[in-house]
C-alpha cells in the first residue's frame, strides 16, 4: 500500500497559499476523490512522487513529453543554452531556427509567431481572424478546449468539464454573445449555421482531433465540411493543434487528414516541456500581426532561448526515421491490450485512439462527441483512477482528458499497465 504523507503535507500548505492548492491541471484530482501528488522527479516513462512512489506515466505533462521525461538531448540543449543566459527580451538565433522547423513541417504555416502558452496562441489567432475579417462571431465546438480566454469558456472541455462548470463568472455576456458552440462531429448542423450566418462568422476554431473530452477523432467529412464552408463564406478556419501538433504526425493532424487551415495553434511539444505556444498561417494573414500589421500581440518572454532550445531538440529527435512507426506500434499495443482486458472482465469500455493519443471511456456506446463522452460512468472512472494509481499507473485524473503514450514507454511498461487494468476491472466488476 502506497503512502502519500509528504504529498498530503505539501498540499495542505499549498491550499493556504494557492487557490485550490494547485496551479496545474491536477486541480482535476478533486473529481476522482484524491488529492494531487507532488512530483519529485521524472525520467523516461517513470514519475517519482515526493514520498518516493514510482509510476508509469501516461499524462506526460499533459502532452508535451513525447520523448519521455528528461530526454538526454533535451536536457543537453537546455544546459548548453543556460550558459548563454536565461532571457534577453530580444531576438535570438534559436527562435528563428524553431520557426523554420515549424514552417517546414506544416505546409499551411508560412509565418509563425512564438508565444508562451496554448491559451495565448488560440486567443491571438482568434484576435487575428477578427482583425482580418472585420467580423466578431466565432464558432467553436462543444467539449473542445482552447484555453481559458473569455471567448472560449462556452461549453468547454478539459478542466471546465471535469469541474462541471458551465462557463465562468467574470466573462461578460457580450463576449459570450459572440461565441457559438456547436456539437463536435455534426457536419450537417454546422453547415446549416453557416448557410444562415456564415457572412457574420470571423473564424471557426476546432481541435482537429478533440483531446479535451477524452479523445474523440473527427468522423469522415466533418473537417472537410469545415474547410468547405469557411472558404465559401470568407471565414478563417483555425486548427487548434496544441495537443495534436507534432504528436499524431510530424505535421500534425492537418498532415494526417490532408486539410490545410488558415491559421494553426501549437504548444506542448514545440516547447519540449517548457512553456511555449505558437500560432501561424498564411503570409497574407500573419502579415497583419504587429509590428508588420495593425493586429496587436506581444509577449516579453516570447521566444525565450531556453524554451526554444528545448523545442528544437525535441523536434530534431522526433523527425528521425522510424520514430512515429515505433510510437504507433507501442500505442496500438496498449489500446488492444486494454480492450482485451475489458472483454475478459465484461467491462463496458470504449477506446478511441489516434496515434499516441487515446481516450478510455467507461461507457458501452461509441464516443463521437461531448454528449457521448458524458455517458461515461464517472463514479466508476474515479474508482478506476484510484486503483490504477495504487498499482503504479499514473493517469489523468479526469474522464475528459486524453491518455498520452511516449517513445520512452517500453513493452514491459505496456504489459504491466494492461495487467493492472485487468486486475482493476475485475475488482470493479465484483463490487
Amino acid at each position: 500500500m502506497k503512502t502519500y504523507r509528504k504529498s498530503s503535507e505539501l498540499f495542505a500548505r499549498a491550499k493556504e497559499l494557492i487557490p485550490g492548492g494547485v496551479n496545474s491541471p491536477v486541480r482535476a484530482c478533486r473529481s476522482v476523490g484524491t488529492t494531487p501528488l507532488f512530483i519529485e522527479k521524472a525520467a523516461g516513462s517513470i514519475l517519482t512522487d515526493a514520498d518516493g512512489n514510482h509510476y508509469i506515466d501516461y499524462v506526460g505533462s499533459w502532452g508535451p513529453m513525447i520523448l519521455g521525461h528528461s530526454h538526454p538531448a533535451v536536457i543537453r540543449a537546455i544546459e548548453d543554452t543556460l550558459k548563454r543566459g536565461t532571457s534577453f527580451g530580444a531576438p535570438v538565433d534559436l527562435e528563428v531556427t524553431l520557426a523554420e522547423m515549424i514552417v517546414h513541417a506544416v505546409p499551411s504555416v508560412e509565418k509563425v509567431r512564438m508565444v508562451n502558452s496554448g491559451t495565448e496562441a488560440a486567443m491571438s489567432a482568434v484576435r487575428l481572424a477578427r482583425g482580418v475579417t472585420g467580423r466578431d462571431v466565432i464558432i467553436k465546438f462543444d467539449g473542445c478546449y482552447h484555453g481559458h480566454a473569455d471567448t472560449f469558456l462556452v461549453a468547454a472541455g478539459s478542466g471546465v468539464a471535469t469541474l462541471n462548470i458551465a462557463g465562468s463568472p467574470g466573462v461578460p455576456d457580450a463576449v459570450i454573445a459572440h461565441t457559438l458552440s456547436l456539437p463536435y462531429n455534426d457536419a450537417e448542423r454546422f453547415a446549416r449555421v453557416m448557410e444562415k450566418s456564415g457572412e457574420t462568422i470571423a473564424a471557426v476554431i476546432v481541435e482537429p482531433v478533440a483531446g479535451n473530452m477524452g479523445l474523440v477523432p473527427p468522423v469522415p467529412g466533418f473537417l472537410e465540411t469545415l474547410r468547405e464552408k469557411t472558404l465559401k463564406y470568407g471565414s478563417l478556419l483555425i486548427f487548434d493543434e496544441v495537443m495534436t501538433g507534432f504528436r499524431v504526425a510530424y505535421g500534425g493532424a492537418q498532415e494526417l487528414f490532408h486539410i490545410g487551415p488558415d491559421l494553426s495553434c501549437f504548444g506542448k511539444i514545440v516547447g519540449g516541456g517548457l512553456p511555449v505556444g505558437a500560432y501561424g498561417g498564411r503570409k497574407e494573414f500573419m502579415s497583419q500581426v504587429a509590428p508588420e500589421g495593425p493586429v496587436y500581440q506581444a509577449g516579453t518572454l516570447s521566444g525565450n532561448p531556453i524554451a526554444m532550445a528545448a523545442g528544437i531538440a525535441t523536434l530534431t529527435e522526433i523527425r528521425k526515421p522510424g520514430f512515429y512507426d515505433r510510437l504507433e506500434q507501442i500505442s496500438a499495443l496498449l489500446a488492444h491490450g486494454l480492450e482485451q482486458a475489458a472483454a475478459n472482465t465484461n467491462t463496458r469500455l470504449a477506446i478511441n485512439r489516434v496515434g499516441s493519443m487515446m481516450g478510455v471511456f467507461l461507457t458501452d456506446r461509441p464516443v463521437k462527441n461531448f454528449d457521448d463522452a458524458k455517458t461515461s460512468n464517472l463514479e466508476k472512472f474515479a474508482a478506476y483512477y484510484r486503483k490504477m494509481l495504487e498499482r503504479g499507473i499514473y493517469l489523468a485524473p479526469s474522464q475528459f482528458e486524453a491518455t498520452f503514450v511516449s517513445a520512452a514507454h517500453s513493452e514491459r511498461d505496456i504489459s504491466d499497465t494492461i495487467a493492472a487494468a485487468e486486475s482493476v476491472f475485475r475488482e470493479l466488476s465484483a463490487e
